[in-house]
């Protein structure tokens, strides 16, 4: 009797393999079986010690730039999976840098792949909810609708309420779906919104199979902490064990839905083996908000720094008022959140007490976001 013949194991590139959200891809796609490559260029800002130690040994390591050609030609032979996690992210000032990484970066790779034949299987990108234009709302009287970018006069008054388009009371957030219109009104948000459709007809047009998954703020062990631009509950544990309040903009009372990163990595591997995901857009979020005051005092009271949050009546133009993701089109999947925030935040504490002396750098990047007309005070001119 002949032997079956051997199979051959996926082979799965994560682009932005050493950071957050791609490091448990990793480690995922490695528990599932598959070979593993990661492409990462160790951005000095998020990576300031190089390549970290999570990374793998057994792991083939492409220290390449998404801007290259080449680094992608390399990057992708033999590989059947992509899950596309390299990004430039949070509230940086940079324009051309947001739009040359994101969005050219994803173009060299869809380009790549088609010009060159080659036998990728599937594309998954990491998309954001930053490319929704707000999050959905309710109002008593009138109903659900999609709210609409706050503008700056109102969040200058101190309003930072979401209205109701018909009676103008303030209206309380309720769950945003996929079909929530797209328009961001930063550059991070315009960037992402980019790659999404990027992706989109591209996978049309060739007939691989692609899949955006819209993360929520993704939080957890290995978030950076040298990074001051992004990662709310990072930037607000630096100042807190440098004895330094938090810095919360508005009122406090704009929310978010904050998703451990071993859920996201989940969501990953279940798009990516499972067809019905094909040609999807899909919200990963756990379908609950924190207000990002609560968020700061409860951090605060997590590291035993009884330090009240500092709001100086500040806000960033174009940010959300809320937004809490609707997850049930992945749950559809088998999708289910399974790290609570209390036991997530407990998880990254763990983890950045391991990480020896934590420096403070929000401070010198709050003056540069400043100085660039970032964030604007209340109560000034435009």
């Amino acid at each position: 009797m002949s032997a079956a013949p051997a199979t051959t194991a996926t082979t799965a590139l994560v682009t932005g393999g050493a950071g957050l959200i791609g490091s448990h891809i990793v480690d995922a796609a490695v528990a599932h079986g598959w070979n593993v490559r990661v492409l990462d260029s160790l951005e000095p800002q998020t990576h300031r010690r190089g390549r970290p130690d999570w990374v793998p040994e057994a792991v083939e390591f492409v220290k390449g730039d998404v801007r290259n050609r080449r680094d992608w030609e390399r990057a992708l032979a033999g590989v059947d999976i992509v899950f596309h996690e390299a990004a430039y992210g949070g509230y940086m000032p940079e324009i051309a840098k947001f739009i040359h990484v994101n969005a050219y970066g994803t173009a060299l790779l869809l380009e790549t792949i088609r010009d060159r034949n080659l036998p990728v299987r599937k594309v998954v990108l990491a998309s954001s909810q930053a490319v929704y234009n707000e999050g959905a709302y309710a109002c008593p009287d009138h109903g659900r609708f999609y709210g609409q970018t706050r503008p700056i006069a109102q969040l200058q008054s101190g309003d930072y309420a979401m209205h109701c388009p018909v009676c103008g009371q303030p209206s309380a957030p309720v769950p945003t779906d996929e079909a929530a219109p797209m328009g961001g009104e930063n550059v991070y948000a315009i960037s992402k919104a980019d790659q999404e459709r990027l992706l989109v007809s591209w996978g049309r047009a060739t007939g691989i199979p692609t899949v955006a998954l819209r993360y929520s703020c993704t939080f957890g062990p290995r978030q950076s902490v040298f990074n001051p631009y992004t990662g709310v509950i990072a930037i607000f544990c630096t100042r807190l064990l440098n004895d330094l309040p938090p810095v919360v903009y508005e009122d406090g009372q704009q929310s978010r839905d904050l998703v451990f990163v071993e859920d996201v990595a989940r969501a990953n591997l279940l798009v990516a083996t499972d067809d019905r995901a094909d040609g999807g857009i899909f919200n990963v979020g756990t379908g609950q908000a924190a207000a990002i005051g609560d968020l700061a005092r409860l951090l605060a009271d997590r590291l035993g720094k009884p330090i009240p949050p500092h709001l100086p009546g500040e806000f960033r133009p174009g940010e959300m008022r809320a937004l809490i993701s609707d997850i049930s089109r992945l749950a559809a999947l088998g999708f289910a959140p399974q790290v609570s925030l209390s036991d997530g935040i407990d998880r990254y504490l763990a983890w950045i007490a391991t990480q020896g002396e934590i420096g403070e750098y929000f401070a010198a990047a709050e003056r540069r976001l400043r100085k660039r007309r970032v964030v604007k005070r209340a109560g000034a001119g435009a």
